[in-house]
Formats: C-alpha cells, sequence, structure tokens
C-alpha cells in the first residue's frame, strides 16, 4: 500500500464531538501521546441540536463522568447560561441538573482546554481507512483477532499507533433532509465523513444507518415573548461539577419560554405528511423513539390537542433561538406554515431551517463493557457511533472508551462500570447486551437501582474509581474521603442523641403540625418524619456544629430513605453475586447441555462476560441461566 507522511503516536481518536474530546483528555491525561482528528477544528465539542446539557437522567451521567475526572460538567459550569434542577418536587433519586449553554462559548472553552492539554495533539483532517493486522492462524498465543496499527487519512498522512477510539457522531455518510432538499454534509452543513464506513465493513464491522432531528432556530426579534410562559433558572445555582465552588457560578441569568402547537398546527402537518421524508420513505434510518419529531408526535399522539414548545436562547452574543419540541424535516414553505401557527411565532423568521439528519453507526452488540470491539483488538468506540444519543451519553462513552484504550496500552485492568454503581454502566450494558433498533436514550426508569444512583451522591460512589484509575487528583480525593466522614459522623450523631417528652419538644411538634412524643426518639427519628427536616430540627438541636449543604443532603436523604436504601443494597448483593460469576471468553455454548436454542443462537453471539450480562440478553430464559450456571460450576471444577 502505498503510503505518505507517517508518524507514531499511542492513541488516535477520531471525532471531536463530546465523546472524542471526553476520550482524548483521558488518554492523554493517562501520559499517552494522543492525536485526536477532526474534520473542523471549529467543530469542537460543537452542539448542532439543542444548546443545554443535562436533563432528567442525563444530568446523573454528567455528574458521574465529573467523579471520573471528566470534563464536560467543568466545561458547562463555566458557559451555562441558565441552570435548573428539574424534578426538584419529586424525590431525590429523580432529580436532575440541567443548563442551558452558550454554544459557541460552551465550543470555544472546551477547544482552549484540548489545545492547552499535555500529550494532546489536534489534528484537521479526515480519517478514511483504518490499519490492521489480519490474524497469525498459526500463532501458538491463541489470538485469532485482527489488531489495529494505526489510521490513514484522506491526504494519505499514516499514523501508527497501539489503539484507536471511534467517536464519529453523525457525520459517517451523512446526509441532511429539509423535506425534497437533501445535502450529504453533516450537521449544520459541515463536511461528512464518506469513506470510512466503507473501511470499517471490510473489517468486518456490521454497520447501522439511523437517523435523528434537530428544529429550527429563529431570530429573536421575530418572536412575541407576551405570548409565551417565562422559564426561568433556579435562584440557587447548583455546579455540575463537584470541582466548581458553587459561589462562583451564581449569576444572572437569561430566560427560556413556553408555548404550545395546537390543532392549526396540527392540522397542516396532517396536510403535508407526504412531503415529510419520513413518510415519504425517503429516509432510510431508524429515529429515536423517545425524541420525536413533531410529524411523529401528531401522527403517534393523534388524541393530544398540543405539544410543549421551548424557545430557548442559543448563546449570549446572537439573536438565533432554538425551537426545542418541534423538529421536523418538512419541506421549508411547511415549516414556515407550521411555525407560525404557534402563539408567539405569528411572525417567526427562521434562520436556519430544521432538518433531518441520516447516518451511518454500528451494533452495538459487538462491543465488549469495555467499549473494544470483541473481535478488533485495540479498536474502541463510543457515543453516537454506538448507536445512542445525547451529548452526555456520548461524552460518557467517551470517557470509558478513551480510559479502557489507556488502560489496554499500560498493561491494567479496564474500567468495566456494572448496573449497580452508575447510569454509566446501565448505559453501556444496554448497548452492549441488547439489540437496540433505534437511538438509545438514557432515562431514569432504566436504572434498577436508581435510588442508590442519584445525582447528588456521584462523587460519593466514583471518585475512588476516578482515582485508581488516575483521572482523579489526590486532593480531589482526600476532599470526598472527608466528606464521607462527616456525613457518618453526623448521621451517628442524630442517632444517639435522643429527645424527651418534655413541653419544649412537644411545643416545638405541635409548631410543625407533627404528632407529640409518647416515648423518647432519637432526632434521626424526628428527620424521618415527612412534615419534618434537618433544617426544621435546629431549634431542639442546641449540640450541633455547622456543615456545608452538600453534607447537610447526604445526611437527610441518608436518613429518610434509610429502609428503601437498605432493600436496594441487599438487591445488589444478589446482582452482584450474579456479576461475579464469569464466562470464559472461548466457552463453547454448543457443549451446553439443556440450553434451547435461541438462548444458545443468543449467546453466542453477544458472548457475555458474566453469567449476570446472560441473563440480561433479550431471548435468554431464566431456565437457560439455571442450566448455564450448573454447566459453569461443572466446567470450572474440571480445570482445577
Amino acid at each position: 500500500m502505498e503510503m505518505g507522511w507517517k508518524t507514531e503516536v499511542d492513541v488516535c481518536v477520531v471525532g471531536a464531538g463530546h465523546a472524542g474530546c471526553e476520550a482524548a483528555l483521558a488518554c492523554a491525561r493517562l501520559g499517552l501521546e494522543t492525536v485526536i482528528f477532526t474534520v473542523s477544528i471549529d467543530s469542537i465539542a460543537l452542539m448542532p441540536c439543542n444548546p443545554n446539557i443535562g436533563g432528567t437522567s442525563k444530568g446523573h451521567l454528567v455528574r458521574e463522568l465529573d467523579a471520573l475526572g471528566g470534563e464536560m460538567g467543568k466545561n458547562i459550569d463555566k458557559t451555562f447560561i441558565q441552570s435548573k434542577m428539574l424534578n426538584a418536587s419529586k424525590g431525590p433519586a429523580v432529580h436532575s441538573l440541567r443548563a442551558q449553554a452558550d454554544k459557541a462559548d460552551y465550543s470555544r472553552a472546551m477547544r482552549k482546554v484540548l489545545e492547552n492539554q499535555d500529550h494532546l495533539t489536534i489534528k484537521q483532517a479526515e480519517v478514511c481507512e483504518l490499519l490492521w493486522e489480519e490474524p497469525d492462524n498459526g500463532s501458538d498465543s491463541g489470538e485469532k483477532k485482527k489488531r489495529i496499527i494505526g489510521v490513514k487519512t484522506f491526504t494519505g498522512a499514516v499514523y501508527e499507533c497501539k489503539a484507536v477510539v471511534l467517536c464519529t457522531g453523525t457525520y459517517l455518510r451523512a446526509r441532511c433532509l429539509c423535506g425534497e432538499a437533501i445535502t450529504y454534509t453533516g450537521p449544520n452543513g459541515l463536511q461528512a465523513a464518506n469513506h470510512l464506513t466503507d473501511s470499517l465493513k471490510k473489517m468486518g464491522i456490521e454497520m447501522r444507518r439511523f437517523k435523528t432531528g434537530t428544529p429550527a432556530r429563529m431570530d429573536k426579534r421575530s418572536l412575541d415573548f407576551t405570548k409565551m410562559e417565562e422559564q426561568k433558572g433556579d435562584e440557587r445555582i447548583i455546579p455540575f461539577s463537584f470541582s466548581t465552588d458553587p459561589e462562583t457560578i451564581q449569576k444572572d441569568q437569561v430566560s427560556c419560554y413556553l408555548t404550545y402547537t395546537n390543532e392549526k398546527t396540527h392540522k397542516i402537518i396532517r396536510a403535508n405528511l407526504d412531503r415529510s421524508p419520513i413518510y415519504a420513505g425517503i429516509i432510510e434510518g431508524t429515529g429515536p423513539r423517545y425524541c420525536p419529531s413533531i410529524e411523529d408526535k401528531v401522527v403517534k399522539f393523534a388524541d393530544k390537542e398540543r405539544h410543549q414548545v421551548f424557545i430557548e436562547p442559543e448563546g449570549l452574543h446572537t439573536n438565533e433561538m432554538y425551537v426545542s419540541g418541534m423538529s421536523s424535516s418538512l419541506p421549508e414553505d411547511v415549516q414556515i406554515a407550521m411555525y407560525r401557527t404557534v402563539p408567539g411565532l405569528e411572525h417567526c423568521k427562521i434562520v436556519r431551517n430544521a432538518y433531518a439528519i441520516e447516518y451511518d453507526c454500528i451494533n452495538a452488540r459487538q462491543l465488549k463493557p469495555s467499549l473494544e470491539f470483541r473481535e478488533v483488538d485495540g479498536l474502541f468506540s463510543g457515543g453516537q457511533f454506538n448507536g445512542s444519543s445525547g451529548y452526555e451519553e456520548a461524552a460518557a462513552q467517551g470517557l470509558v472508551a478513551g480510559v479502557n484504550a489507556a488502560m489496554k496500552i499500560l498493561g491494567r485492568e479496564p474500567l468495566i462500570m456494572d448496573r449497580s454503581e452508575s447510569y454509566i454502566g446501565v448505559l453501556i450494558d444496554d448497548l452492549v447486551t441488547k439489540d437496540n433498533r433505534e437511538p438509545y436514550r438514557m432515562m431514569t426508569s432504566r436504572a434498577e437501582y436508581r435510588l442508590l444512583l442519584r445525582q447528588d451522591n456521584a462523587d460519593l460512589r466514583l471518585r475512588r474509581r476516578g482515582y485508581e484509575i488516575g483521572l482523579v487528583t489526590e486532593k480531589q480525593y482526600q476532599e470526598v474521603l472527608e466528606k464521607e466522614r462527616l456525613i457518618k459522623g453526623e448521621i451517628e450523631r442524630l442517632k444517639s442523641v435522643k429527645v424527651g417528652t418534655n413541653h419544649v419538644i412537644q411545643d416545638f411538634l405541635k409548631k410543625m403540625n407533627s404528632a407529640p412524643l409518647k416515648t423518647a426518639v432519637s432526632l434521626s427519628e424526628l428527620i424521618c418524619r415527612p412534615e419534618l427536616d434537618y433544617e426544621k430540627i435546629a431549634e431542639i438541636d442546641p449540640s450541633r456544629t455547622p456543615l456545608p449543604s452538600e453534607i447537610i443532603e447526604q445526611v437527610e436523604i441518608e436518613i429518610k430513605y434509610e429502609g428503601y436504601i437498605a432493600r436496594q443494597m441487599r438487591q445488589v448483593e444478589q446482582y452482584r453475586k450474579m456479576e461475579k460469576k464469569k464466562i470464559p471468553e472461548n466457552l463453547d455454548y454448543d457443549e451446553v447441555p439443556s440450553l434451547r436454542l435461541e438462548a444458545r443462537q443468543k449467546l453466542k453471539l453477544f458472548r457475555p462476560i458474566s453469567v449476570g450480562q446472560a441473563s440480561r440478553i433479550s431471548g435468554v430464559s431464566p431456565a437457560d441461566v439455571s442450566v448455564l450456571l450448573v454447566y459453569l460450576e461443572h466446567y470450572n471444577n474440571s480445570r482445577k
């Protein structure tokens, strides 16, 4: 093969979106010489769709990412223009932070971090080919996999490396559709990556075609906000990053606005469905179920008289407004007519049309839980390329893929996150265990142990993992150990301090509309009452010392939900017993007697690493799991 300019690095990261940035930073911060490729340096950490970070369940991912040593949380803390804790009226398990970003500032700030990171080089180039070695079938080592040895760019440059992380997002063979108009570009009119798919197919990687969409952007001056409901940010801003001092980010915030579609809107959409690429059969890719276009909403939820539309600013230095909730691929003339039926948008001027985008991605069942391809040694992937949707899901996978590429090169154990310790573990397990036929979106309902996996305790759960990897500093780790000590100490104190039935206590309880005491109880028992909390009992707890708000929050949650938390911990213990039962990578499922045919086929296809993972594969029944357990016991005993 004819080669051009050649150089050697440790890791090549293909793509500089949210997954690529986290992957490259992780590798570089672990001391590996890393190069990150992008079709345009101006698109680093680009937000081509919604201008926000976080949201329901996604906020959990960002906080976990931060606890492990990622960058997204720090970056949004520097560049947000509005912040809000969602579901604040509900239980702590579903509280999720969401922040509107200044799109341009977010991208610039992340680019600055990358540009100033030691061991990291940014390269504007299209990677068009992966370079690999075929397995040596005559080898005595038993190694039968292809092995990555480098990448080649469109200009012919070759980068020899020990690992590659694919984070191509929505750029592979991308095309954007607006009615009958089709442009063969990536998001926001950026250059598509048209050559890498063929190289992947040559390697035997199974590809898929997915699609997503984005709404129009409008000129703020053409909108009438008096006809909309103003949506303000929280008075007290909570940072995403555990490293951010909350006092440094209290600032004036911009407002978002809420309006609604109506029957006029829906009538225009229904009348023009034949011109929608989705319904005309022009779009090949499968779209996201949980982020449907306005056409999908009108068709699938025909009983709904209206749908929410949020008008969100794209930044402080632009008049562009994002029309959240009305993504579309309808033609431009239909878009204008449709949008102008919405209250406040009657005279709207569209700056950027709504469009759908199709792109190539993979079936993630080809991946190990480490996000390395099972059949290609040294090839990792993360983000929308894995069949997921969302900036936060992408960043989380990018960090894990990058860390594990580094772990492989450094000869260390991979970072495998399980469902009982993180939303990131749920996300990756769902991707590699289930045959996802549509873009995957994280939701709190997907996490079985969500009371334990709250966004408020992500540092307590995961800082140690980040420290062991090498992405969390000694100072940060000691801070979380001190936090643990303070929480434990205060809970023990509250359980030990008793209050009796004297008139002071009874008068206090009467004032708080709480039932009087018949016998002495601990302060922790009083906090368990729905009408009382840590702050409210302060006047009958004179021995307490001042504590930071984040300590008080943990103390209160641990006390109020103690019974539920204990129950979930018992469930986790049972779960982990199954996860510890490892399945040999080369196990011959044809040798397992009494295994049903469907289960045998699925197990051979997914190659689970544990009995726990096997039990979550569709088509593998509890009876099949029992058969597998019996066989593994005999298998392991025969090799002792």
